[in-house]
């Protein structure tokens, strides 16, 4: 009898036509039944939205040769709602979200559209993995990246994880042959320190536009950050559930008498 193939869903945030997600096909075609469904347009930046307020498109596409493909109208965690829902004929086995064009370590985790459809995917009890390459150019060289990717899904293939299992991987831009190899890292106290350049449109009006830098305030070991300057791919295990285990016991021990 012939063995099932394992069913990989595969979506992003940068849009269906991004190189990122064409990379990200290549490297795991071979590897189980790839299943796109990807949003029509770019959607960086927009965390964990979903479209309550208007209705949504699925349309199907030829995109990838020999791959089931789908473009939606809506976010990113649409787009595996949508797919879990209305496309998959069982559940998959794996969720890959990317591969995406620029960073989602450290805080980036909380804004990313790349992370928040893997995540989407882990809530629905599907174990999963966003991938990010540290380079925002459209033209980025992915082959060390893809590399990466195929490498870490024949590991989770071979060894299931858990069902909420969730995975933030990203991967340094370094020249094939130069990758150091991967760490099991932990996120980066780091943050964007942000500023708004006011600028005024041709009718006057002021509108403003978001700068500011990227400034990591963790000089321990064992950071993503701090693995990706070293030249390694890192890889964070994410949590879905954010309670604040510490917390929720100090706040037992000073609000006993209030707190049941």
């Amino acid at each position: 009898m012939e063995q099932r193939r394992p069913v990989i869903l595969i979506t992003n945030d940068d849009g269906i036509t991004a190189p990122g997600i064409k990379a990200l096909v290549e490297a795991v075609k071979e590897l189980g039944q790839v299943i796109v469904v990807a949003p029509d347009s770019p959607q960086s930046g927009m965390g964990h939205a979903i479209t309550i307020g208007s209705p949504l498109r699925l349309n199907k596409v030829d995109v990838f040769e020999g791959v089931e493909s789908w473009q939606c109208s809506g976010t990113p965690a649409d787009c595996v709602k949508l797919a879990k829902d209305k496309i998959l004929h069982a559940k998959a086995d794996l969720c890959l979200s990317g591969i995406n064009h620029g960073a989602n370590n450290s805080i980036n985790v909380i804004y990313s559209g790349t992370m928040s459809a893997a995540m989407e995917a882990a809530i629905e009890g599907i174990p999963s993995i966003g991938f990010s390459l540290l380079d925002f150019n459209f033209n980025a060289d992915f082959t060390v990246a893809k590399t990466v990717v195929t490498e870490l899904v024949k590991r989770m293939l071979q060894h299931p994880m858990p069902v909420h299992t969730l995975l933030n991987v990203n991967i340094p831009v370094v020249a094939p042959g130069e990758l150091k190899g991967i760490k099991i890292c932990r996120q980066a106290h780091a943050k964007w320190e942000e500023d708004f350049d006011q600028r005024v449109d041709p009718r006057g009006k002021d509108y403003y536009w978001m700068v500011g830098r990227f400034v990591n305030m963790d000089k321990d070991p064992g950071t993503d950050v701090e693995a990706l300057k070293d030249g390694y791919a890192s890889v964070v295990p994410v949590t879905i559930d954010f309670t604040d285990f510490k917390m929720k016991n100090t706040l037992e021990e000073l609000w006993s008498d209030f707190a049941h």
